[in-house]
């Protein structure tokens, strides 16, 4: 009860700042262009700011240090692997960190191709051969080279516009034909209208958010094989499957190597498509021919 009585006033408080905002921009929230105005602003600017963010939010995730000065052979490898994967694709270095985990796990993340991060976990460096920790290198690389960090954003973007617009458009007219049944409708009961129509959309949106996600996996995947051969790519691949289920924090496992195991409802709501497909897509050059260099040829 606790949970639902702060989800409704976060939404509330949400909506405060939003009439806040447009009466500072001088929008008409009531007419339709100022609703979309709104929803614009909102929806692309919490996309944004986690994008700017990115990083440091996610160290902080992970408990993860940028390794400034390698302190051992394992930290020079890998600061080595990624500088040369790097210049390979025409990337400028990005920040390496090492995390402590059980499951084998990397990311990559970054407002910027040339302003990124690469992290891998230790039980990925302890557990992996060099060939198949490499090929997961090449994979983060290949997210940064394919700018997947960015098109995420834009595209959440996109998907959180629609839902606040589509929300409150939808709202409004539930409000007006309840208002004229009972003759008047408290603010309270629209709010609420409001957030049972977000959250139906919301799954919507997370189905073509993790769609997209599923697919640009495919992509990295590729890309690696292009760095370091499609066959060290499947072997890490293969490696992968008897790795721990992920304990990444959500908002950083769309770009990580490795994803959720199982499948709780539907594969439509998982972030990385299954190792089984990934490993078929490899063997049989799906997507190898649509990328160059690591990078998706546009």
């Amino acid at each position: 009860m606790m949970r639902i009585g702060l989800f409704i006033l976060t939404n509330l408080a949400v909506m405060f700042i939003f009439g806040i905002v447009l009466s500072i921009l001088g929008v008409d929230a009531s007419s339709t262009s100022g609703l979309l105005i709104m929803a614009a602003i909102f929806g692309f600017g919490g996309a944004i700011i986690s994008l700017l963010l990115s990083k440091t939010m996610a160290l902080r995730a992970v408990g993860g240090q940028v390794i400034k000065q390698p302190q051992n052979a394992q930290e020079q490898w890998v600061i080595d692997i990624v500088r040369r994967q790097s210049e390979l694709v025409n990337l400028q270095m990005p920040d390496v960190a090492i995390y402590k985990a059980p499951d084998m796990n990397a990311f990559a993340t970054g407002a910027r191709r040339n302003h990124s991060l690469v992290a891998v976990s230790t039980a990925l460096l302890e557990t992996m051969n060099r060939d198949e920790a490499e090929a997961v290198i090449a994979h983060e690389i290949s997210h940064i080279a394919n700018g997947d960090m960015v098109t995420m954003t834009l595209l959440q973007g996109v998907l959180n516009t629609f839902v606040i617009f589509i929300s409150r458009i939808l709202a409004t007219f539930v409000a007006q034909a309840m208002s004229e049944r009972n003759r008047g409708m408290s603010t309270m009961v629209y709010y609420i209208i409001v957030m049972v129509f977000e959250f139906v959309f919301g799954i919507l949106a997370s189905l073509i958010a993790m769609w997209f996600s599923r697919r640009r996996e495919f992509y990295a995947d590729a890309g690696a094989a292009k760095i370091v051969g499609a066959h060290k790519m499947i072997a890490a691949l293969e490696r992968l499957k008897v790795s721990y289920e992920p304990k990444e924090d959500a908002s950083i496992m769309a770009f990580c190597i490795n994803g959720a195991k199982k499948v709780k409802v539907s594969e439509l709501f998982m972030s990385h498509p299954p190792l089984d497909k990934r490993i078929e897509a490899l063997r049989h050059g799906t997507y190898l021919s649509k990328t160059e260099n690591g990078q998706l040829v546009k």
